[in-house]
């Protein structure tokens, strides 16, 4: 047995003999794929860290300099794999490991220090939506669809503080809309709203690809319409990073989307179990 097929047993357990990996890469693949490439050359070009989204929670690290270079070859490696079908099934396994990693000692740590500040609920949910990009991946390629379940209910528990954050710090919000948009406000409170009723409607099985697809959608367009211009009107680090990781969490969301390839856009499904179940249901 293959290395890369023990560890899918060990992460996923035994493979359905219905199962099949995916003919070709969903349209989530590939986009998470290229977001995670720019990623890695904006990290190999710039030579540092993705600014507050893989900001370390230790000031003056001395091996801040190291661990760079690191995450971008890393993050390179993960997108190039992902477009390679004998090497997408590794490649989502190390995107997983890659950024579980940039939750536990990049955003954990911020969250325990200040549970109370939303905005450290906002970062670890940010990774975790593409988090949940990468584990869709890993089950579909690991041939246990039914193990994308627990990223789904990750991706909805991420959308959380996501959608209260444009409750939250709507006035931060409404400074980033370009001024031809009319009715920022509105329109803060509006997208705030569609990611809370987009959490719910996965959570309880209520039409739940078309609620993943319209959120995957708004998160593009966002990412269109806020960071793109920015980006055109000064390209710089700063403006790459933020144009690139919004452009990952949107692209996070439609790899959610790609575990939803059998499943009808009107289909309503069961609520997710709020506590994993053993995996010889997951199939």
């Amino acid at each position: 047995m293959s290395a890369s097929n023990r560890l899918r047993l060990n992460l996923l357990g035994p493979v359905p003999p219905h199962a099949r990996m995916p003919d070709r890469p969903g349209l989530g693949q590939i986009l998470l794929a290229l977001a995670m490439i720019g990623l890695g050359v904006r990290g190999c070009i710039y030579g540092d860290l993705a600014g507050v989204w893989q900001h370390l929670p230790v000031a003056h690290l001395s091996a801040e300099a190291a661990i760079a270079p690191a995450v971008a070859v890393l993050e390179l490696a993960c997108g190039l794999g992902l477009l390679i079908r004998r090497m997408a099934t590794m490649a989502a396994v190390m995107l997983v490991v890659l950024l579980a990693l940039w939750t536990l000692l990049l955003k954990l740590p911020g969250l325990v220090a200040m549970p109370g500040m939303e905005a450290a609920w906002l970062g670890v949910a940010e990774v975790g939506l593409i988090l949940a990009g990468g584990w869709t991946l890993m089950a579909l390629h690991g041939r246990r669809p039914g193990g994308s379940r627990g990223a789904r209910l990750l991706f909805a528990l991420s959308l959380l503080p996501i959608g209260l954050a444009h409750f939250v710090y709507a006035p931060q919000t409404v400074a980033l809309m370009p001024a031809w948009l009319p009715w920022h406000l509105g329109w803060a409170w509006f997208t705030g709203s569609a990611s809370l009723v987009a959490a719910a409607a996965v959570m309880l099985g209520l039409l739940p690809r078309l609620a993943v697809a319209l959120e995957a959608a708004m998160l593009s367009i966002i990412t269109l319409v806020i960071w793109l211009p920015r980006l055109l009107a000064a390209p710089g680090n700063d403006n790459w990073t933020a144009f690139l990781m919004s452009s990952a969490i949107a692209c996070g969301a439609w790899a959610v989307l790609d575990g939803y390839r059998d499943a009808p856009l009107w289909a309503v499904a069961r609520p997710l179990p709020l506590v994993p179940q053993p995996l010889s249901q997951q199939a």
